[in-house]
């Protein structure tokens, strides 16, 4: 079998033509890549759909993939600009009061990683913030990635993610202080 194997030998091998270090990748990757389309987007299904877009595009770019940076980073990057493609399609698109829906509907817990209450709140939280900084969010405290690997990631400064995620913070701050008030 292939274990410990880095995703760089994997890579290498995916493009020989082995089937089963694309599959290993695939399993190293698939609940992350599927938990950061969830939280970015809201839905069960959608995040399925992403994950698999996501997978199906770096299969078809493993070639592009030049082994300068991390394949994660490389990875999440895609998974990243197809959840705004997503975002930016259902807010053009979509016939939706996203004002007057239940909460609930969109956040039906998918798994045992958002089934508990602290989790959901967390997911709705994270909803109501600008994608950009969901972006940050999601990847500095999700992802453990750096503010280095988080610029470098989005093509901002690590300043500029310092920034958006300071303010996600005090936005969602603000909005767990209003929660309490009522």
């Amino acid at each position: 079998m292939l274990p410990n194997v880095s995703d760089e030998t994997l890579v290498k091998r995916a493009l020989a033509g082995s089937d089963g270090a694309w599959t290993k990748l695939v399993r190293r990757y698939e609940r992350r890549i599927y938990n950061y389309a969830l939280r970015m987007v809201g839905h069960q299904d959608d995040a399925l759909d992403l994950m698999q877009e996501v997978f199906l595009g770096v299969y078809r770019n493993l070639s592009g993939y030049r082994g300068d940076g991390v394949f994660a980073a490389w990875l999440f990057r895609i998974a990243s600009f197809r959840c705004t493609d997503y975002l930016r399609r259902r807010r053009d698109f979509r016939e939706f009061d996203e004002t007057t829906a239940d909460p609930s509907d969109d956040l039906a817990p998918p798994d045992a990683a958002m089934a508990t209450h602290a989790n959901d709140r967390i997911a709705r939280a994270l909803k109501t913030l600008p994608v950009e900084q969901r972006h940050v969010v999601e990847l500095k405290f999700f992802q453990q990635f750096t503010f280095e690997d988080i610029g470098e990631h989005l093509g901002i400064s690590p300043n500029t993610a310092k920034t958006r995620l300071y303010g996600a913070l005090r936005k969602l701050r603000d909005i767990e202080e209003l929660q309490h008030a009522l």
